[in-house]
């Protein structure tokens, strides 16, 4: 075999038609080898011996897309000095583009032995993990553009890629669960008639299943256990996974881009499927520990871990921030994503212990001409100490508010004095996001998520039901912070049902007239119910597994969603770019203010009134003349004008609409009141009655 010096840069294996050639990281190895596999898993060893900055390099003519490879890393193996090396695994490439195989709960995997922890084991994994994959990164992208949405015009659904398609019988029974499912023409049709502009897929970054899960006969379902940065997950791809699951990626991300959405990806670059001290050797830890991984500095043989997974990235080292980087990168220009949503982004910020925001790595995408351009999701936050920073992060990036979420839900479930907070928060968090000089867009509104219940659960459950688990419902959040509509599960008591639809419907009514970006979380829209279970992340079946046998109720729930979606996409004054301009979040008190709030006999609301632990109903008038932006040809933007009455209280309210100089009537649009008549017309200072725990969305024509 012939074996030339090659280059250190790219990193990992780069096929250029004719070879290949291999480079990566190690700064503290004495020696590391590359291993060629066959179909056999035959090994050949070839030493590289070229090392430059601390890349170890070769070029190997001949080689070529789909061939296996992994490294073997010699060094010290001393733990209580940081160093993890150990010849007797064979590892992962942190550059792979592809990954074969998954990893076994096998003894071969660790580097002590399970009967004696203080006892090396040097048994060989070859046979027992997972193996890099030399790809072909030529692809037919065509015509392919980013829809490149604003900000303010963008719709989030959160999705997973198994869970959106393993239930459809409209798509075939081998493209289920899989990238082509996801952009199957009926997937996309539905995504369409939804009128989502974007789709955030949970991780498709090759990840882990836990072994302690396998053990349950439970898996990792929601893939927060990554190990290749570059490689889309090997079990989401339907023809094969040497190198298929890239061009199917990438044609699902084509697909998506011809119909106008945009595919953000849900990122996990807070730590590695190699967890804890006692975890096993896969890719990082044989390589480098030290300079991949946060050591606690009093104590190297243990890590530093503010995620709760067993380890944390080290953010300090240039290196690990490098591959961090090229990943985004690589993501943006190869794969064509539009975007990224961090998982605890907090701990991305850490450079020493506190949450730095003038952190290295915020410094570094700040200053990148591609990733910069995209859109960038915080999850602000870890479990970490000061590691809530919701309204935090610097100017370029969005945020999951998780505020926006508890007083939304605290506000329908009626708790009290939530009305001051509950305004702040429909328009737009300016209390949050304009001290550092960002708009109402940087507030990703969500109600729900994938961690947690549902929408439909929420209203259904008091308690968690987390017993397919296996861990005695001590997972999950701990309580839930909704109203069950009067009874716990299941019901057949149909004005039950009807309650628990009509409080769906007020939190999706909120979510889409609220300023900022709405995120619907894959499901909702039809109602779908995890029976209780609040942390599905286990569950790859039917109860976390959308259900495409939709009745009356289930596409009931569907077409109001699709209404407020269109509403929202048809009026601006749903989605400023800017802040309203009055003295506070809650807009000014004065006449012909752009938000304006009322009492229900439409007076104006005073300050006296925000604080009152009562209260809970308001009614708000948004002033569709006086938008007060201008569009892309510099031309003011006017709107109609909308009234919406929000009543979460227990009882019926009468609402007053404000008197008005235009005399045009308001008519109703949309209510969570199903009894309410569809062509309710009203002209100003009429009265109504707004019933309990209901939504109401009036419009007016300027003129």
């Amino acid at each position: 075999m012939e074996i030339w010096p090659g280059n250190p840069y790219p990193l990992g294996a780069t096929y250029d038609g004719v070879g290949t050639n291999f480079a990566v990281f190690s700064s503290s190895a004495t020696k590391v080898e590359l291993a060629l596999l066959d179909e056999e898993l035959n090994e050949t060893l070839i030493e590289l011996r070229e090392v430059d900055a601390h890349v170890w390099h070769c070029y190997i003519p001949g080689v070529r897309p789909g061939q296996r490879y992994g490294f073997r890393a010699h060094g010290d193996f001393d733990p209580e000095n940081g160093q993890r090396f150990d010849p007797s695994k064979i590892l992962l490439d942190p550059y792979a583009k592809a990954i074969t195989g998954q990893v076994e709960n096998h003894q071969a995997n660790f580097s002590y032995s399970f009967s004696n922890r203080d006892e090396r084991s040097e048994l060989d994994s070859l046979h027992h993990t997972m193996l890099s994959v030399v790809i072909n990164p030529y692809f037919d992208w065509g015509h392919d553009r980013p829809p490149q949405h604003e900000y303010h015009d963008t719709i989030i659904y959160e999705a997973h890629v198994k869970g959106m398609t393993e239930q459809s019988l409209e798509i075939p029974e081998e493209m289920r669960g899989t990238y082509m499912g996801m952009s199957h023409p009926t997937m996309i049709k539905y995504l369409q008639e939804l009128g989502v502009t974007a789709v955030e897929l949970m991780p498709v970054h090759q990840f882990v299943n836990d072994p302690s899960l396998i053990e349950k006969g439970l898996s990792n379902y929601w893939g927060y256990n990554t190990i290749g940065f570059f490689a889309p997950q090997n079990t989401y791809a339907a023809t094969g996974e040497l190198g298929e699951q890239v061009d199917e990626f990438k044609s699902m991300v084509k697909a998506f881009h011809e119909a106008g959405i945009e595919v953000i990806l849900d990122v996990v670059y807070n730590h590695t499927a190699e967890g804890n001290h006692l975890g096993p050797t896969l890719s990082f830890r044989g390589l480098d520990n030290e300079a991949y991984y946060r050591l606690v500095p009093d104590d190297r043989a243990h890590y530093f871990d503010t995620t709760g997974t067993g380890n944390s990235l080290n953010m300090r080292s240039p290196h690990t921030l490098q591959l961090i980087m090229d990943s985004l990168r690589y993501w943006i220009t190869e794969m064509h994503v539009d975007g990224f949503r961090f998982d605890l982004a907090s701990t991305l910020a850490r450079e020493l212990y506190a949450v730095d925001k003038l952190s290295s790595f915020f410094d570094i995408i700040q200053q990148d001409p591609i990733i910069s351009q995209v859109k960038l999701i915080a999850e602000p936050w870890d479990i970490g100490e000061g590691g809530y920073n919701v309204g935090e992060f610097p100017p370029l990036w969005t945020e999951w508010n998780g505020k926006y979420r508890d007083t939304i839900r605290d506000f329908w479930r009626g708790e009290p004095s939530t009305l001051d907070e509950f305004a702040s928060r429909m328009s737009g968090s300016s209390d949050l996001y304009e001290h550092s000089g960002r708009r109402p867009m940087a507030s990703i509104n969500f109600v729900t998520a994938h961690d947690g219940f549902t929408m439909r659960d929420l209203v259904s459950y008091n308690e968690k039901h987390n017993e397919a688990n296996g861990e005695n419902s001590q997972d999950g959040e701990s309580h839930n912070r909704s109203w069950n509509c009067g009874a716990e599960g299941p019901t057949d008591d149909p004005t039950i049902k009807a309650l628990r639809v009509q409080q769906i419907k007020n939190f999706l009514t909120t979510l889409f007239v609220s300023q900022g970006v709405p995120m619907l979380s894959h499901g909702d829209e039809i109602g779908r119910t995890q029976q209780g279970n609040n942390n599905s992340y286990c569950q790859d079946n039917e109860i976390a597994w959308m259900n495409w046998n939709l009745g009356e109720e289930e596409t009931d729930i569907f077409r109001f969603t699709q209404a407020l979606i269109k509403l929202r996409k048809e009026h601006p004054v749903f989605r400023r770019r800017r802040f309203f301009k009055g003295e506070s979040s809650r807009g000014g008190s004065s006449s012909n203010g752009d938000i304006e709030w009322f009492r229900n006999d439409a007076s104006y609301m005073e300050d006296s009134d925000w604080s009152t632990s009562y209260a809970r109903s308001v009614m708000v008038f948004l002033n569709g003349e006086k938008i007060g932006e201008p569009d892309m040809r510099g031309m003011p933007i006017i709107d109609d004008d909308f009234i919406i009455v929000f009543n979460a209280s227990d009882t019926d309210i009468d609402f007053t609409l404000p008197s008005s100089d235009n005399p045009n009537p308001w008519q109703l649009v949309l209510t969570s009141d199903a009894h309410a008549h569809p062509d309710l017309t009203l002209s100003p200072s009429e009265t109504f009655s707004a019933t309990a725990r209901t939504s109401w969305v009036f419009q007016r024509a300027l003129s």
